[in-house]
């Protein structure tokens, strides 16, 4: 079993335990008394729950973890995201404002593949199909005024029509219910009245903003996902309380804070992409501890990478994401992710072009080289074949891998089909998957105006040392940042996480029409609702922080963009604000005017202030670490294979000096340092690689 640790001495102190499950692993961090463990457990993608129980039943009782000490357990799921992906949700009906049933499907009128013979729907019809559609008789204006009063009797036929068609959720989306919500919630206490079974979701609750659609869609995949979501946080809550945990359950929400499973059957929507934004909420902390601000994350995995750009110490955080390919309007750090991971498969195309992923080889079979039965030539393979890895310690030496394997993979997949070499096929799948790599951090740098060459490169999750070196060279960036345990950095960012809670309103005003007296009001309403969300947790208002933001757009525009308001200066808070949004504007267009402006949307975020981080302190060794041995390497750069030093993680010291050519392996990642690259420890035991002057 996997297992690192900081050899401290152990000590009174709460104990905090971080979860992440992946498509290939399951991450799992340890902290507490001076002390980190981590591990990787196999995923269990047809029951996710099953891996978080092995870890409960086997990893900790074998670490001697106390359970009855561990004071906080956050969680990282892909339980949201999987449903969706897989088509697992509720059987959904869906409440529409008589005569605007099909918002749905209709959608925008913007087409992303208009090239294609055959057009296929960019709306997610399955969520509500027609037949499970329903419109109820009511009317409110777009001031909030009501025209027609809700007819109980069409509200009565549509409810009981969708319950005998089998649905196990509604939906319920009512025209302009973001400024008067008074209808849904009638609706809402019908069902929950009659049908207490049937799972209810608000729009006016999950995204009280204009824009029919949008609001739909993220009411609708809500109530999708919400049933699986419970049942999934109930079991897990049962597994804890089962081995005597007292803590209670916490999860990471897609904006980069945890809230706690209480919190999270209410909003299940917030639950999407959980895992890359405790991966990313960690390499702000790690960028944090050696004085490195700036950096972009690249977080690779066995089935995907997931890039993010961190600037001045924060995670960019965009209002809305994309999941499967659907646009869904809530609030995610900003992750680009792309199919390209170790577990990745390579195949020839129809033009005998060399191409890797998306298709993964997952954990099972997993890669050839596995000895599970895989038989197609992955990422991880070529890496075996390279002598990137070794063998007999993948994983901190957990699984044994099998070169033959990995060879006769690569050579019958890749090399015979190219007419290659069994080196130069290996080397053509690296350079393929890296090249999608470097593409994916173009897109969250140079497409926005952001020079990569003044950002340092964070590699994590199991594969992202083995690339580090190949994406920065070719992306010219000079410095990497290799955090102490970066196999696992989403789980361990699960630690550094902070309580978080949001809440928004709509707010359709001209500046120019605006006191700043009602933005006042309505935030300090906003932050009422975040206070009882913060109270459900158990944290006080003297314990968090408070922000107001304000999304703004000029007059006719139809996006816009979030902005800070200055509720400390009342008297200059639209100037300050319209000032912001044109700096803004000019940042991420490349231009602004003075035209007029108006504000659409208020929000009010809530952090807790009271989260301990997690553990990033040095080794204790004396002597620096000696080379355990030497492995010929085949480097992308290089003309054939050379000498590489192999040094053990753990037992580097602060200040130590590793020249390349050299491999530094550790239980939960393997790093080239290549020809032409050296690395030092810091004093806190993170990894700085640079190149030569």
């Amino acid at each position: 079993m996997a297992l690192f640790e900081c050899r401290q001495a152990a000590g009174a102190g709460m104990i905090r335990i971080g979860i992440d499950i992946g498509g290939t692993f399951t991450d799992v961090v340890a902290a507490g008394g001076g002390q980190v463990r981590i591990t990787k457990v196999p995923s269990t993608r047809a029951d996710p729950s099953a891996a978080v129980r092995k870890v409960l039943d086997e990893v900790l009782p074998e670490w001697g973890v106390p359970f009855g000490d561990v004071a906080r357990f956050v969680h990282g799921t892909t339980v949201a995201t999987n449903a969706v992906l897989e088509r697992r949700g509720a059987r959904v009906g869906l409440l529409a404002t008589d005569g605007f049933t099909d918002v749905l499907e209709i959608g925008r009128q913007n087409r992303h593949q208009v090239y294609d013979l055959i057009l296929k729907p960019e709306t997610p019809g399955f969520l509500a199909p027609g037949a499970l559609r329903r419109g109820v008789v009511e009317a409110v204006e777009p001031d909030g005024r009501v025209r027609i009063p809700l007819d109980e009797e069409s509200l009565r036929r549509s409810v009981e029509s969708l319950v005998a068609e089998g649905v196990e959720a509604i939906a319920i989306c009512f025209l302009y219910s973001h400024v008067n919500p008074v209808h849904e919630r009638v609706a809402a206490e019908y069902i929950r009245g009659r049908h207490p079974d049937i799972i209810v979701s608000l729009s006016c609750d999950i995204d009280p903003a204009f824009r029919e659609y949008e609001r739909t869609v993220v009411t609708c995949f809500d109530a999708y996902i919400k049933g699986g979501l419970e049942r999934y946080l109930e079991n897990m809550e049962s597994d804890l309380a089962r081995v005597g945990i007292p803590a209670s359950l916490q999860i990471m929400q897609s904006r980069g804070g945890v809230c706690g499973a209480k919190v999270a059957r209410q909003r299940p929507i917030r639950l999407f992409l959980s895992g890359p934004a405790a991966g990313v909420v960690g390499a702000c902390e790690v960028g944090r501890s050696v004085g490195c601000e700036n950096v972009i994350t690249v977080d690779i995995g066995g089935t995907s990478s997931d890039i993010a750009l961190v600037a001045q110490g924060q995670a960019l955080v965009r209002s809305e994401g994309w999941l499967d390919g659907y646009r869904i309007r809530v609030p995610m750090v900003d992750v680009n992710s792309i199919g390209a991971g170790g577990g990745s498969i390579a195949w020839i195309d129809v033009g005998g072009g060399l191409r890797v992923g998306p298709q993964s080889a997952g954990a099972q079979p997993g890669p050839a080289c596995y000895g599970r039965g895989g038989t197609q030539a992955t990422v991880t393979d070529a890496s075996v074949v390279l002598g990137l890895l070794d063998p007999g310690y993948f994983a901190g030496g957990s699984l044994q891998l099998d070169p033959a394997l990995a060879a006769d993979a690569v050579r019958s997949c890749v090399a015979e089909p190219l007419g290659m070499s069994l080196h130069e096929a290996a080397l053509g799948i690296h350079r393929v998957v890296n090249a999608q790599m470097a593409e994916g951090i173009r897109l969250v740098s140079i497409s926005r105006g952001v020079d990569p060459r003044e950002f340092a490169l964070m590699p994590f999750g199991g594969a992202g040392g083995l690339h580090a070196a190949a994406l920065a060279r070719e992306l010219d960036m000079r410095t990497i940042i290799v955090p102490r345990a970066p196999g696992v950095l989403c789980a361990s960012g699960l630690l550094s996480a902070k309580t978080e809670h949001e809440a928004s309103a709509a707010f359709l005003s001209k500046f120019a029409d605006t006191d700043p007296s009602e933005i006042l009001a309505v935030c300090d309403r906003l932050a009422g609702d975040c206070a009882r969300l913060m109270a459900i947790e158990g944290i006080s208002a003297e314990q968090v922080q408070t922000q107001c933001y304000a999304d703004v757009c000029y007059m006719g525009q139809s996006h816009y963009l979030e902005v800070p308001i200055a509720m400390d200066d009342p008297e200059h808070l639209i100037e300050r604000a319209y000032e912001s949004f044109c700096a803004l504007h000019a940042q991420v267009y490349g231009h602004s005017t003075r035209s007029p402006a108006r504000f659409v949307n208020l929000r009010v975020v809530q952090r807790s202030d009271n989260q301990a981080a997690s553990d990033q302190s040095g080794a204790t060794r004396s002597e620096p670490g000696a080379a355990k041995g030497v492995r010929q390497v085949l480097f992308e750069d290089q003309p054939g294979f050379v000498p590489a030093q192999i040094f053990q993680r753990d037992t580097l010291i602060p200040g130590q000096l590793i020249i390349g050519p050299a491999i530094i392996e550790q239980a939960d990642t393997t790093t080239p340092i290549e020809p032409g690259w050296q690395a030092r420890v810091t004093d806190n035991g993170v990894l700085i690689l640079r190149r030569h002057a």
